[in-house]
């Protein structure tokens, strides 16, 4: 196999694990034999044991690569590395310990084309997760939509919304998080989805 196929095929292998990893951080802890605490935390070790494979133990310094290469940011380690979690999209019961915070004016949300109908009817829900995901920027927003499909990037009046009473929380990775948005809260972006 030529350097470049093997790089290749390290990053394939680096993927599945980290799909198997948000697996089971964020819905079925369970995969693996083991519990997510309150908090959604979850051993180093049990993760170590949980997600190798016979004849191919996962180490500790892949699983720091998956969490350290991971664009979106999606994990975290507790301050001793002992313990690993999701940062958010959990569908299991976790308390992130988040506090509310005042939302920019303006947040996004990307969604596939085929969805905006029920959308527009009944405004965006978590649809099995804790929260609705939103963005401070339209490009994230689009890259998220674009993964079902055609896609439409969604204006959220999250200053409107935060004056009415709804709680908004900011993950430490940038994801704005909300319990749902109500249809008048919500327009259809129309500028350039690579603003932001």
């Amino acid at each position: 196999m030529t350097d470049a196929g093997a790089d290749r095929a390290k990053r394939a292998d680096l993927t599945q694990i980290s799909k198997r990893l948000s697996y089971v951080l964020r819905h079925h802890p369970g995969s693996i034999g083991a519990e997510l605490d309150r908090a959604g935390w979850i051993a180093v070790e049990t993760v170590l044991n949980g997600l190798g494979a016979p004849g191919r133990p996962l180490d500790r310094a892949v699983l720091e690569q998956i969490v350290a290469d991971d664009a979106k940011g999606r994990y975290e380690f507790d301050p001793g590395r002992h313990r690993i979690r999701a940062r958010q999209g959990h569908s299991v019961s976790v308390d992130l310990g988040l506090a509310a915070v005042r939302p920019p004016d303006v947040l996004y949300h990307g969604t596939a084309v085929r969805f905006l109908e029920r959308i527009r009817a009944e405004g965006l829900r978590p649809m099995g997760r804790h929260h609705v995901h939103l963005s401070a920027e339209v490009s994230t927003a689009s890259t998220v939509g674009s993964r079902r499909g055609p896609s439409a990037v969604l204006l959220v009046d999250a200053g409107a919304m935060f004056r009415d009473g709804h709680q908004f929380f900011r993950s430490a990775n940038g994801v704005w998080l909300v319990d749902d948005v109500p249809p008048k809260y919500l327009t259809e972006y129309g500028g350039d989805v690579s603003e932001g």
